[in-house]
């Protein structure tokens, strides 16, 4: 069995021909793998080493080893192993090493310059969205969080709703616990309305209704998501309602889902910003 785990990663040799030091590091790697295909539910021991084919006191050896690297997690009540947040985190930065808004920033460039329309980039912090960037068009248009810095309660905005209606059920509902009040007395929201709204923004992808707070101004919200699908930003533009008709509409909601599409694929976890919004006015002002 281990000849052909040896074949997946394209050698041919057998683990106990080679040198100790390159055996050892060949089977951690090869029980990484195994790990990576169990997924959250991880494996025994025993499991681990009938998959790899390897003696039981060989592989406990080698798993101690990346247990004390961090590099696997050992769950004492289950016996169970797993790959550690660590590892993902150095993958992570491996693969990816532009911020979130590194990587937003052409593209509200290009959307800018091509539509024409004031483009804004939210991020989550808490219970609010924060402008992390922002790509003016040439329309003079008002807005809830005004320039890079500014802040609005999740749920107020089309950015921020976009935002809201992606969240998992537990911290949607207690982001509207807490953020009711104040949206309540903005605009008149009241828990029915907003969860009606919240349902049509997560049925069609994005938000695109006035908010009624600026009288002739609306706009558009697409929500960034994560690899687990959770809303961790938004792209969203801002426009008077003259200007953006339902087929300009429709046509510019396309054009941010893909954009926000190809975003997602590049989102590193682990981006400061994404865990501490302000992170990314630091990294501006470098």
């Amino acid at each position: 069995m281990a000849q052909k785990m040896d074949k997946r990663n394209g050698r041919t040799g057998n683990v106990r021909d080679l040198p100790e030091t390159a055996g050892v590091l060949h089977r951690a790697a090869g029980l990484l793998r195994i790990l990576a295909q169990s997924g959250v539910a991880g494996m025994r021991l025993t499991e681990l080493a009938q998959a790899i084919g390897l003696p039981r006191p060989s592989v406990h050896r080698v798993l101690r080893s990346l247990v004390e690297e961090k590099l696997v997690d050992f769950d004492a009540r289950s016996k169970r192993y797993t790959l550690a947040l660590s590892l993902f985190e150095l993958a992570a930065r491996a693969g990816n090493r532009l911020g979130l808004r590194q990587i937003c920033r052409p593209v509200l460039l290009r959307l800018t310059e091509s539509l024409g329309e004031t483009h804004f980039l939210l991020v989550r912090d808490g219970y609010e969205a924060v402008c992390i960037d922002r790509s003016t068009g040439r329309l003079p248009i008002r807005s809830f969080t005004g320039d890079i810095g500014g802040r609005v309660p999740l749920g107020m905005g089309q950015g921020a709703m976009a935002i809201l209606a992606f969240l998992p059920q537990d911290e949607q509902d207690e982001v509207i616990r807490h953020n009711l009040p104040r949206l309540r007395e903005v605009n008149g929201t009241d828990e029915a309305t907003l969860r009606a709204q919240l349902a049509r923004v997560a049925q069609q992808g994005h938000c695109d209704r006035p908010s009624g707070v600026f009288p002739g101004m609306t706009g558009i919200g697409v929500p960034i998501l994560d690899r687990e699908g959770r809303a961790v930003a938004a792209l969203s533009i801002g426009s008077p309602v003259d200007h953006l008709t339902p087929e300009r509409s429709s046509i510019i909601a396309h054009l941010l889902k893909a954009a926000v599409s190809a975003i997602s694929a590049q989102i590193n976890p682990f981006d400061p910003v994404l865990r501490r919004a302000s992170a990314a006015m630091e990294i501006a002002s470098d």
